[in-house]
């Protein structure tokens, strides 16, 4: 089961954002998203090619339950399946992760960081809550990718910037409440369904706690969300 990356796409001013603070970085010792992308590269090739590794690291809700490894909540969140299912997930995270890293830190100052290392982190655990519930009792099934982390991440820049464009593919774009919107019902429709590979759970949870996050540690966040909506829409008609 791949937790796979559910955007293979990026705003355009994501995108600009991103390269901005890029080259802002390459004189700032610290950029956390830069770190947890390279560990998680890192961690990733360790394991391809090799199922045993993999089987030591991705999440199993039936050995969580029965030998208590309750360290795959986490460790399944580093591994990935191929080069291309690591690709667009850390493709997404940088693009993205950028951005709310910094606004995390204009909001907390040095803070920030703290803030935005617990959201991954504890997104990638929290995701997999209601995957290992419903497959505690099922050793076959397996899952394994940042999706869950990336997604949390990806939430909280639509809460933060809501009337910023996502693009797929740099094509086809729209506002990002638009596409969060879209995405929960796609998610939830897709999961109810279960007849891909994909684990939608993790996806749609993911996101939800993003959500979730953004709104307890800064709760301004949600009537500056629907404020800016409510003037996109005054524009609009």
């Amino acid at each position: 089961m791949w937790d796979v990356p559910f955007v293979g796409a990026s705003s355009l001013l994501v995108y600009l954002n991103s390269l901005t603070l890029f080259f802002q970085n390459l004189f700032n010792p610290v950029s956390i998203t830069i770190i947890l992308i390279c560990i998680t590269v890192a961690i990733s090739f360790y394991t391809f090619n090799n199922a045993q590794r993999q089987g030591r690291w991705m999440m199993n809700p039936y050995l969580v339950k029965t030998k208590g490894q309750y360290y795959r909540f986490l460790s399944s969140g580093f591994i990935h399946q191929d080069h291309m299912h690591l690709l667009w997930n850390m493709f997404s995270f940088y693009f993205f992760g950028t951005v709310v890293e910094h606004d995390l830190g204009v909001l907390f100052g040095d803070a920030g960081v703290y803030y935005f290392i617990a959201l991954y982190l504890s997104a990638i655990v929290v995701s997999d809550i209601p995957t290992y519930f419903k497959n505690r009792n099922n050793p076959n099934y397996n899952s394994l990718g940042a999706s869950g982390g990336v997604g949390s991440v990806i939430f909280v820049f639509i809460v933060l910037e809501p009337l910023q464009l996502i693009c797929f593919f740099i094509a086809f774009c729209m506002p990002g409440f638009i596409f969060g919107a879209g995405y929960m019902i796609y998610t939830y429709y897709q999961g109810r369904k279960a007849k891909d590979n994909i684990n939608h759970d993790a996806h749609l949870y993911g996101a939800l706690y993003g959500l979730l996050f953004c709104v307890i540690v800064y709760p301004a966040s949600l009537p500056v969300f629907f404020e800016q909506i409510k003037h996109w829409l005054g524009a609009l008609f």
